[in-house]
């Protein structure tokens, strides 16, 4: 069984998409045996009020009885709009979403940023998991509207350092790190701190070259399948898992790999 813990439909506003919408998201999920996957709207990184994207992604989860069976949703929440507290509840509580998407970098904010510090300890109190993204693209290939994160600049892309501010701020809350791309050097007290955090990377990011030395690392409990879909492909993310060889890990420690860690993070 394959769950994708980093999925999205929606629009992005620089790059044509495919597959991204719930019905043609499904079809390539039934492809290459992916049998659910968390899922985000795009649309909320780039809408003032991000609540209207996910009452957009319940609305088209709730049109087909097949697509509630598959896709687990997650709120994009921008903890510096107003309201946004009443929003995050709204999607847990009411709408039954099943974690939350938080995305610094292009709602602007820092974070360590007191807002973000709030949301996520608004979600571990909610019992679900908070999703930070390194990126969502490359940043060599942008158009001048999008934010600038361009390595070598005063915002560059983020690595893993920049992300575990927000851990070592609330280590008890739940994790996922998505799309590493970038440098992944940590000292070995950043290296035990992922290590006793409720956290997930997905393997989607580029920078996982060697899946075993990384599972070696920070242990097999920090991993599970992902795919970036449809920005980025599903057999990438995929074949990180399956061309693991059996020195490196056996069928049980794959199904980890490939669902049970997910499972376990998601509570299903």
């Amino acid at each position: 069984m394959f769950i994708d813990i980093n999925a999205y439909v929606g629009h992005w506003p620089f790059q044509q998409l495919q597959y991204n919408t719930c019905k043609t998201m499904l079809n390539r999920m039934d492809t290459f045996g992916v049998d659910m996957a968390v899922v985000s709207n795009l649309n909320g990184i780039f809408y003032k009020n991000t609540q209207s994207a996910n009452e957009e992604l319940i609305n088209e989860i709730r049109s087909d009885g097949r697509f509630a069976k598959r896709f687990i949703p997650f709120a994009v929440i921008n903890p510096i709009y107003a309201g946004w507290k009443k929003d995050m509840e709204t999607s847990i509580k009411t709408l039954g979403m099943k974690g939350v998407r938080l995305h610094p970098k292009y709602h602007d904010y820092s974070i360590t940023d007191k807002a973000c510090i709030e949301a996520v300890k608004m979600a571990r109190d909610l019992g679900v998991p908070v999703g930070f993204d390194y990126r969502m693209v490359d940043s060599r290939q942008r158009s001048w509207m999008d934010i600038d994160y361009v390595v070598g600049t005063p915002k560059p892309e983020w690595n893993m350092k920049n992300i575990l501010p927000i851990v070592a701020e609330v280590p008890d809350a739940k994790y996922m790190i998505l799309n590493m791309a970038n440098n992944v050097a940590l000292s070995a007290a950043e290296v035990n701190l992922i290590k006793k955090t409720n956290l997930l990377i997905d393997t989607s990011g580029r920078n996982i070259t060697n899946m075993s030395d990384f599972i070696t690392l920070y242990g097999a409990d920090k991993f599970a399948f992902g795919t970036h879909a449809p920005i980025l492909d599903y057999l990438t993310g995929m074949l990180r898992i399956e061309s693991l060889r059996p020195n490196e890990a056996d069928e049980t420690l794959k199904e980890r790999l490939r669902s049970g860690n997910a499972k376990k993070m998601l509570g299903i």
